[in-house]
């Protein structure tokens, strides 16, 4: 989730291009890696990663193509509207399992030319695994955006018309920034769907896309790693509220939504920096993303 938070950063913190559909990257490279497994047998990680990652990428740059031509709401109803349509297409085909979405029966196998590094099934290699991903794309992401590519993104955030005036192709960089998110998007959901062994429309959901926007803002937007804090923080949160005791009758974990939106708001009022601009000192509320 971490990865997930961190993918969508980029859009948003860096970019100014805040998606309400980037669960189509997360859903679908999930069924794309219980398609490439075969039936009881293990799909090859390096190949279906691979594969995975390359079909996220073209499908990211044809919805970056159509989705970037529009800005502000307009984009944001844009992906949402592809999303549900994704979504929708595979609640309602049987080739997809339909609402019970496809099980996946054994976690990708690491061999490579005979030798096996690591085991996935082996939760402490899994876990290890995802966390070594997590470091590059941290490394990744934050070299890219210390680049002069990433210099450009955050002037397009600022004022796109100023750095169309010096001769950067806005429309282009955008692109190539959708792709990079929705790639690594797909790596994220790779990953989730090889931990739970399941994947449903669900994960392609406006919830899902909801859920990862609201990581970003608790954890702190254009920080990478504030990101990364927001979605252990929610996760933790939910794991707290959902085992609440009951007091005086009342099952206070049937409730925990509500105990859930009431921390996202008092994150919102009095941390509007979020996480990171809590660690960092920072009480002034960012720069707004359409300035």
């Amino acid at each position: 989730m971490a990865i997930f938070a961190m993918s969508l950063d980029l859009l948003i913190g860096y970019t100014g291009l805040v998606s309400l559909g980037h669960a189509a990257f997360f859903g679908l490279a999930g069924y794309l890696l219980a398609f490439a497994a075969p039936e009881f047998q293990p799909a090859n990680l390096w190949t279906s990663l691979f594969l995975t990652m390359m079909f996220c990428a073209i499908f990211a740059s044809v919805i970056g193509f159509i989705t970037l031509r529009t800005s502000g709401i307009y984009f944001i109803m844009v992906t949402l509207a592809i999303s549900q349509m994704l979504y929708f297409f595979i609640h309602d085909s049987k080739v997809a399992g339909g609402s019970d979405g496809v099980y996946i029966y054994m976690r990708p196998d690491a061999t490579f030319f005979g030798w096996k590094p690591f085991d996935l099934e082996n939760i402490s290699d899994f876990y290890y695994f995802t966390l070594t991903l997590l470091v590059l794309t941290y490394c990744f992401l934050r070299a890219l955006v210390r680049s002069v590519f990433g210099r450009v993104l955050s002037g397009i955030r600022l004022n796109e018309s100023r750095m169309n005036s010096l001769g950067y192709p806005t429309f282009r960089y955008k692109v190539i920034c959708f792709v990079f998110s929705g790639t690594l998007a797909g790596v994220a959901g790779y990953l989730s769907a090889a931990q739970f062994g399941v994947v449903n429309p669900d994960m392609l959901g406006w919830h899902m896309s909801g859920n990862v926007l609201v990581m970003v803002i608790l954890g702190g937007m254009g920080t990478l790693l504030g990101p990364a804090m927001g979605a252990f923080i929610l996760l933790l949160l939910e794991l707290i509220f959902q085992t609440l005791p009951s007091i005086g009758g009342v099952n206070l974990s049937k409730h925990w939504h509500l105990f859930m939106g009431g921390a996202i708001v008092l994150v919102a009022l009095f941390l509007p920096a979020g996480v990171a601009g809590l660690i960092r000192g920072k009480s002034q509320t960012r720069q707004p993303i359409d300035d």
